[in-house]
């Protein structure tokens, strides 16, 4: 099983497949699934006639709304239209996470999660803010195996 780095721009070689060594990954890195045959097909698809623009570039507002604005940049430029670089978003998922859970979080954010947290999963999905392209690049479980219990929100001191 390849591991990924974990730095801002981590996943920009996601697509390549290349294994890295252990000092570049998060410890806790386990059950990685690289999606790039499945984004090779659908621009193939897109490219030589079996798909409309319209269904590759399908972004939802508020996905293209986040990668504006929660995002992380990479140095890929856009398969699809080629005038804007992709963004990635990182979506946790996880019944320990509580109110945490489906939110984005910053890759530097996923580290000191696994400490506190003994199992959930990421989803990093790549984004196109110019013409809407989107597809999910890779999925992994983080955590330290440790079962906790279900965060709660904090209340307010008064």
């Amino acid at each position: 099983v390849a591991k990924f780095p974990m730095t801002p721009n981590c996943f920009a070689v996601v697509a390549h497949s290349a294994p890295f060594t252990k000092e570049e990954t998060v410890w806790s890195q386990r059950d990685v699934v690289d999606y790039g045959l499945q984004r090779r097909a659908a621009l193939q698809e897109l490219f030589h006639g079996g798909a409309f623009r319209s269904d590759a570039c399908d972004a939802d507002p508020y996905l293209l709304r986040a990668a504006q604005h929660h995002g992380e940049s990479t140095d890929r430029p856009c398969p699809v239209c080629r005038r804007a670089n992709l963004t990635h978003l990182t979506y946790v998922f996880g019944d320990e996470l509580g109110y945490l859970s489906g939110r984005i979080r910053h890759t530097r954010e996923l580290e000191p999660m696994a400490h506190e947290y003994g199992s959930f999963d990421v989803y990093v999905v790549e984004v196109c803010v110019e013409c809407g392209w989107n597809h999910l690049v890779v999925t992994f479980v983080l955590g330290d195996g440790v079962p906790r219990q279900v965060a709660r929100r904090r209340r307010a001191e008064a």
